[in-house]
């Protein structure tokens, strides 16, 4: 399960209710008030506890089937991370935010022929689509590159309708179920759109490119990328994520017991929360931070280097 927001924690508890006997959740973020309207697995509790939306997850859902292994990953989707964290994997279903990352579990899967399930929500509608490496379209097929900046609705300016999500998370299982049983003849075998408030149902073909980069051409542009973007603004949200290459892992314990000294701490084993100038920092096991209460991607990497250290 790659993401664990909205799409991500609804899919989770369909694939882990039905059984499925293992998965692994990645996600970089932790829960806030605002995911409250559309993130059903979580709760107010889960805000006040700091602690990541994976770790949380993981254990409701373990509770919910003793059976099903659940695996938490506390991490982001980079160039450097995403084959480790994916290719292991049966299937992949997606719940990310970004395109980028989007891209990065397309190139894992073709590379490594890896069933996954594309999907996306955006105020009342939804899109679905199942890629099997070498028999269908891949993502790159549907969409070349990914949409520039501004050019799209995101959750900050379109909002999301709840029920949508609950709606497309079925669907995506679905397919996903049918990938694993290997009913792989009743699979949906196109982009399915689906509008909750019109309740508008549509099933678009998508054909494989010819001359398509990833499935084709067997270039992994977004694997070969150096690194991940440093700065990324969060979707919906006044807030930055800052991703610095380390060469040691961070030891959460030390940093904490060093902002101790100027600043009242929240500290779990996945990260370390603190406030300074206003502005709330929420540092990960991975080296990651979060930086909320700007938009100001100088004054975030600042920030970062100020109290986490480069």
């Amino acid at each position: 399960m790659a993401g664990c927001g909205a799409l991500g924690s609804a899919s989770a508890t369909l694939l882990v209710r039905a059984g499925v006997g293992y998965v692994r959740i990645i996600d970089r973020d932790f829960v806030e008030t605002s995911n409250l309207q559309r993130q059903t697995l979580y709760d107010e509790d889960d805000v006040a506890s700091g602690m990541p939306k994976a770790a949380i997850a993981a254990q409701k859902l373990q509770r919910a089937n003793t059976s099903v292994r659940v695996e938490p990953r506390v991490a982001d989707l980079t160039a450097s991370s995403a084959e480790a964290l994916l290719r292991d994997v049966d299937v992949i279903v997606d719940a990310i935010d970004n395109f980028e990352a989007r891209f990065l579990v397309n190139d894992v899967a073709v590379k490594h022929s890896i069933p996954w399930v594309y999907g996306a929500v955006i105020a009342t509608y939804g899109l679905t689509m199942t890629i099997r490496p070498g028999e269908t379209a891949c993502l790159r097929c549907l969409l070349p590159e990914a949409p520039a900046p501004g050019s799209v609705d995101t959750c900050a300016t379109a909002g999301i309708l709840g029920p949508v999500v609950e709606c497309i998370a079925a669907l995506q299982v679905t397919e996903a179920l049918k990938l694993l049983l290997g009913r792989t003849d009743e699979l949906c075998g196109g982009l399915a759109q689906f509008d909750v408030w019109d309740r508008e149902l549509s099933v678009v073909d998508v054909p494989r490119q010819s001359d398509c980069p990833t499935c084709v051409q067997a270039r992994y542009d977004y694997l070969r990328a150096e690194s991940t973007a440093e700065t990324v603004s969060l979707c919906g949200r006044e807030a930055i994520q800052i991703s610095v290459p380390r060469t040691q892992p961070l030891v959460l314990t030390e940093l904490a017991a060093r902002i101790r000294g100027f600043a009242p701490v929240q500290e779990s084993p996945f990260m370390v929360r603190f406030c300074v100038d206003g502005r709330e920092i929420n540092v990960f096991a991975d080296g990651r931070a979060i930086i909320k209460g700007t938009t100001d991607e100088a004054l975030a990497r600042k920030l970062y280097a100020e109290y986490v250290g480069t």
